[in-house]
Order: structure tokens, then sequence, then C-alpha cells
């Protein structure tokens, strides 16, 4: 996502920083620059027009020309614009209602079903609430029992009727919901390969009889501007409240995701970021700008964090650290956690700088923090907590329990040393670089 457009940006900020002043002749060269990367990355043309246009009146402004750095300025200037184009800032859910319904609708192929099933997982872990799923696609073949499937792996509620009028449908889920205590209901209704009267009569009548909260539209991001044209189709039949976004983590340029808000006026909420059913994030504008420009998104991995570590684990690991009694009890609690974050590669590529320190190009076989695990897990619970003790007869019996080569209990256990004592240096605030 973004990967072409980034780079091209990048670039353009770097070549700009080096200027003592910015003027018009040496500007226009990088705007040209910028609205090349722009336009490569299927942001709509008026998009980019505009997006310059202001961009360059910004840069020539009296407050550039009296900064003392006027390239940190100009990399200021293109990050707040890309923030307004995204949609300046993040729009919430709006779950007032009891029970607060969401509609989701869209084309065949935008991944609407799958989408439902990541939405009502991802509602379900933020809220600690009760989410109900409707089936409302009666047309395709085996959508019902596609949904069905969803909420069995997630442990969610699927409310069917099988091939029953859709409207009739939503009626009894809504009874069925409030009589059974559920917090959410999320529809999944009917698609189709092109927008048509019959589709909007059947999903305007289904805003009408639910009265939903939020009416969320989900577009493949691999359209690119034909999006636009989808976004508004519907959004002339129906009140849209956002537009969620699927396959952001494929190959796609990410121009339509800086056009929508600017050419519709309609929000995107949420992200798809992977096809398992915890791929979906809320969309930060702000973030997403630092990130196209190369400033990383320390937010997001705060936020993965929360959601994943324990705080009182955490605090404990954190005292142990500091009295420098830290071991691999801990080590692999916090690993093991760790995990639960997602690809780490994904993570590092998060950090401010990745892509200049190389760790855009990192990648980790799961199975060597596989093998990690299963070395651990062959020691005693005295070794683990002592691993001093841990001698070279333990360690080939250890190896032998984990199907590993001695060298490799070696070296996890060298690797843990060296971690041990920089992790007492930086919670004690006595770290210093090494260079």
């Amino acid at each position: 996502m973004f990967e072409l457009l980034s780079d091209r940006l990048q670039q353009v900020i770097k070549n700009i920083k080096g200027y003592g002043k910015i003027t018009e002749e040496n500007i226009d060269p990088m705007l040209r620059e910028v609205r090349l990367a722009l336009l490569e990355a299927d942001v709509n043309y008026k998009v980019v027009k505009e997006f310059t246009t202001t961009v360059k009146e910004k840069a020539l402004g009296e407050e550039v020309k009296k900064s003392l750095s006027p390239g940190e300025m100009f990399v200021g200037i293109i990050r707040d614009e890309l923030q307004s184009l995204l949609g300046g800032d993040n729009q919430q859910l709006n779950l007032t209602g009891n029970p607060a319904v969401l509609m989701l609708v869209g084309l065949q192929g935008s991944g609407k079903t799958t989408t439902i099933g990541k939405l009502a997982n991802l509602l379900r872990k933020k809220h600690n609430k009760k989410p109900l799923l409707v089936a409302c696609d009666i047309y395709r073949p085996a959508a019902i029992d596609q949904l069905k499937q969803i909420g069995k792996q997630l442990n969610i509620e699927v409310y069917e009727m099988g091939n029953t009028d859709p409207r009739k449908i939503v009626s009894n889920a809504k009874e069925y919901a409030i009589n059974n205590g559920y917090d959410y209901i999320l529809i999944d209704t009917a698609g189709r390969l092109h927008i048509d009267e019959e589709l909007m009569q059947e999903l305007k009548d289904l805003e009408s009889i639910m009265k939903p909260e939020e009416v969320l539209l989900v577009i493949d991001a691999m359209m690119g501007q034909d999006a636009i044209n989808v976004i508004n189709g519907f959004n002339d039949s129906l009140n849209l409240t956002g537009v969620i976004l699927t396959k952001m983590d494929g190959d796609t340029k990410g121009g339509v995701a800086l056009s929508v808000r600017h050419l519709t006026n309609v929000p995107i909420k949420f992200i798809g970021t992977s096809e398992k059913l915890d791929g979906i994030d809320y969309f930060y504008p702000d973030r997403m700008a630092s990130r196209i420009i190369g400033m990383g998104d320390i937010l997001s991995i705060v936020d993965k964090a929360e959601e994943v570590f324990d705080e009182k684990d955490a605090e404990k690991s954190l005292k142990k650290m500091q009295q420098g009694k830290y071991d691999l009890e801990d080590f692999l609690s916090q690993m093991k956690q760790m995990r639960k974050l997602g690809p780490l590669e994904s993570l590092l590529k998060l950090l401010p700088g990745a892509k200049k320190m190389g760790l855009d190009k990192i990648t980790i076989n799961p199975k060597d923090l596989s093998h990690i695990e299963a070395i651990i897990l062959s020691m005693t619970k005295y070794e683990r907590t002592h691993p001093e003790i841990i001698k070279a007869e333990r360690k080939q019996r250890i190896a032998k329990g984990s199907g590993r080569d001695v060298s490799e209990v070696n070296r996890l256990l060298t690797q843990f040393e060296q971690s041990k004592k920089m992790l007492k240096q930086m919670t004690s605030g006595n770290f210093k670089m090494p260079f």
C-alpha cells in the first residue's frame, strides 16, 4: 500500500531538505515530481492539481520564508495536506443505538461478507460487547453458508431465515436481538456485479426499516478510480456514513484512498489489512500521512500492543528488568504476546525511518520463533528462571528434547544474556547508543 508513492515522495523530501530557502524556481521541479508520483499512484487528476497548488501557495508563504529550516517546513506542509486529503481526522463509528445497527453494502467481489465478520470481531474485542450477524444476501449462492462459517470461526451468532424476503429478515432479526441482549446488529446485504435499480430499492427499504446508525460501503481498493463512481452511485440512494477499503495489503497503488474523501465527502472508516479475520484496522488519516512520507506510525504499534499485552504482566516484567532478574519465563511470555501482534515485519515497517535503516527488507520466519519457543519449553521451570545453571549436559538434553541443535541452544542463551543487559540499562536510564 502506497509503496511507490512513498518512495517517490521521500526522495523529493530528501532533496528539498537540503535547500537553504524555498523559491518558485527550486520548488517547481519538486512539485512536478510530487505531481507525477500522485498520478502514478492513481490519485484523481483534479485532486492532484488542487493538492500541488495548495502546497505551493503554503510553501511560498511568509512563514516558510522566515523559517530557519524551510525544508522541514515543506515536509510539514506535505504531511498536513496528505492528511487533509485522506480525511483530516479519524471518524469514529456511531454506536449509540440499543442495539446499534450497522448495515454493510457493496458490489459482489468487494469482500463484504468477510469484512462484516472482521468488523464484528473488532467491535467485540474493542468494546467487549455482543454482536449479531444477520444474513440478508439471499441471492449469491452460498453467501449465507459463508457467513455462518465465519460466525462459527469467531463464535458469533448468525441470524438467518434462508431464502426469505430480506425486509422480513431484518425486522425479525431486530426483535430477536432486543429479546436476547445483543448490543450490535451487523447486516450483510446482497451485492450485485453493478449498481441497479432493484438492488438500490431493496437497500433503501432495509435502511428505512432498520434506521441504521452506520451504512458502510465496502470497496475493493484494487478498483482504482472506478471506486469513486461506485461510492457516488450508492451515496445517491443511501445515506452512506463511511467507507471500508479492502485489500489494502495487496498490490494496490492506494490512490483511491487519497481521492475518496475529497471527491465524495464520505469518510474512510476502516481498511482491510489481511485476509485473516482480525485483518481490519480503524483508518487514521494523520498516521497514514506520516507513513507515506516515511515518518513511521508509532501510535499504531502502541494500539496493537495495548490490545494484546497484559498491563500487570508488563509492569511485573519492567520491575524485573530494572532489578536484573528478567528470566526466560518472562522472555517466553512476552514472545507469545508479541506473536499476537501479527507479522513482526509489518510492525518494523511502521517504525520511523524504517526504509532508511533497511527494516522494510527484513523477513522473519515464523518457524524460527517456534524453534526458540520449543527450546525454552524443553527446559525445566528452574532452568528457565535460572538460565545460568544451563551447562553442557543440560544443553544436550534441551537440544534433544526440542529437536534442535546444541548450537541453537547456545545462540539463544547468548542472545538472551545480551538482551537482558541492554534491557536493564534502558529501563534504568543508563543506556548509551553504540555509535
